[in-house]
């Protein structure tokens, strides 16, 4: 009779216990995110994900003289509405160039910063995209682009569920996992 219970209890309170540390170590990890302070660069690398005013935001920063080039990364389509506009941001202080990432994840991004660092003598890059997933950018980037990154994230709220929060958080570390398998962009370009 006691065994049972105790088989019961553990079976409610490990989840508990499992969905509250993804929960804390998440906002603490991913929420509470380190943004670096903004300095000029080379360019403003702009992460796809949502229509959530990122495009917008990483044209502001180089309308502020922070950088002279403004890539958008752009798995989109060409019918996507919101990157015709962005895309067609260019001006005589700036250029917007639009690339879509191969593959279509921030590892594609990262790589694609790469060659264009290379190609262009880039050391330095501000890289945007939502404040939960800073962490996971910096840390591939790290492993695919050899420059300075300065990661901002996009301005504004996350009105999330508690349910998203975990999923979110979730998501996070399972890329985390991913990218740590996957290991340096360099070790991939010499296979």
């Amino acid at each position: 009779m006691f065994r049972g219970r105790l088989l019961l209890l553990l079976a409610f309170a490990i989840p508990v216990v499992l969905v509250s540390l993804v929960g804390v170590g998440g906002y603490v990890a991913f929420t509470k995110a380190r943004v670096d302070p903004l300095t000029t660069a080379d360019a403003i690398v702009v992460l796809g994900g949502e229509h959530d005013g990122r495009e917008a935001y990483g044209i502001s920063l180089a309308q502020q003289g922070l950088a002279k080039t403004v890539v958008l990364s752009d798995p989109y389509g060409s019918s996507d509405p919101t990157m015709k506009k962005a895309c067609a941001s260019s001006t005589t202080e700036f250029e917007v160039l639009c690339i879509p990432p191969t593959p279509s994840t921030t590892r594609g991004e990262a790589m694609f910063t790469e060659e264009l660092a290379r190609e262009r003598g880039w050391n330095h890059v501000i890289v945007v995209t939502w404040r939960y997933h800073l962490p996971r950018a910096r840390y591939i980037f790290d492993q695919c682009f050899d420059g300075t990154v300065t990661m901002r994230p996009t301005p504004r709220a996350y009105d999330f569920s508690l349910v998203e929060w975990e999923f979110t958080y979730l998501y996070q570390i399972a890329g985390f996992v991913k990218a740590g398998v996957q290991g340096s962009c360099q070790d991939a370009a010499s296979d």
